[in-house]
């Protein structure tokens, strides 16, 4: 019985100290808020959320605001969505809300946050990356890992003024089938993003928490992802094909162009595999249409 009441009494203190901790959010995206869930499940919760402007989506181009925001909005949480950071305007924003910051958390914002704004909140700011840093540095590290690594994982650290720079704080290996699609990858990483933050914050504001500097000689850069990546050449090795397929299953699609009755139709790739070396096609978009099963397809073609 007086263990019980000892561990019961320690887990009570530590969700305080958890409780305790003042922090802002910059982030935009999904994986940003797969974080969030992660982290308020482990009863931490913004003070703040950072995110950018609204911006037109879908066809149609409907201003819609971004994924952060609506959590917000939900969870009743102040948030800013600033154009830039980089004005007096944004750094007074921040810095004169009526809370004292711990820490800031980044997780894909996607834009530059200032050095004046890193430092406001007394332990710094702290970045969550979906890759192994120091590989795979930059804005497209989950499609980059499908389509050139056999595995990935998800780094803390701490951000400096360079471009996924700063020191690690904590590292774990995703483990998960190879490889995966994008949407999947995304929602484990940020989970498991969430749940390292969760577990090491508590040690990081009271300085409990060691930095590793990455070795930055061994550094790998991603780039941007554009709409022409996601063309295939269905001649190409059935295993560069399906990661490209995977990797790019949320944005832009991975697509080829098919001959119908003398026209170039576009061919979206929604899902595939490969069986016996060979690229088998099982979902698919044809141009003009709705998603359809690949079998589907090829027998209108009769």
């Amino acid at each position: 019985m007086l263990k019980k009441f000892f561990q019961s009494t320690l887990r009570k203190i530590k969700q305080m100290e958890k409780n305790n901790i003042k922090f802002g959010f910059f982030g935009t995206s999904e994986f940003s808020v797969y974080v969030l869930e992660e982290m308020k499940k482990n009863g931490l919760v913004p003070s703040l959320i950072v995110s950018t402007p609204d911006k037109p989506s879908g066809r149609k181009l409907i201003i819609s605001p971004t994924l952060t925001k609506k959590w917000a909005e939900k969870e009743k949480i102040e948030y800013i969505q600033p154009k830039s950071l980089r004005t007096r305007e944004a750094f007074d924003e921040i810095k004169n809300k009526d809370v004292d910051f711990d820490v800031f958390i980044v997780a894909s914002y996607g834009k530059i946050i200032p050095k004046d704004i890193l430092e406001i909140p007394k332990f710094g700011t702290l970045n969550v990356h979906p890759s192994l840093l120091p590989k795979l540095r930059g804005s497209s590290p989950i499609q980059s890992s499908i389509l050139t690594e056999e595995e990935t994982g998800v780094t803390i650290i701490k951000l400096d003024e360079e471009v996924d720079h700063g020191p690690i704080l904590s590292q774990e290996k995703i483990e998960i089938e190879w490889p995966p699609y994008a949407d999947e990858l995304e929602k484990l990483c940020g989970e498991v993003g969430g749940k390292m933050l969760s577990k090491i914050l508590p040690d990081w504001v009271k300085g409990k928490l060691s930095e590793l500097p990455q070795n930055h000689e061994r550094a790998t850069f991603t780039t941007k992802v554009e709409k022409s990546d996601g063309e295939i050449n269905l001649a190409d090795t059935p295993q560069k094909n399906l990661r490209k397929i995977r990797a790019f299953n949320v944005w832009p699609g991975a697509f080829y162009f098919e001959n119908i009755n003398g026209s170039k139709k576009r061919i979206v790739v929604k899902k595939a595999r490969v069986e016996n070396n060979e690229l088998v096609l099982e979902r698919i978009i044809p141009e003009g249409k709705k998603e359809m099963d690949y079998k589907d397809f090829l027998r209108g073609l009769k």
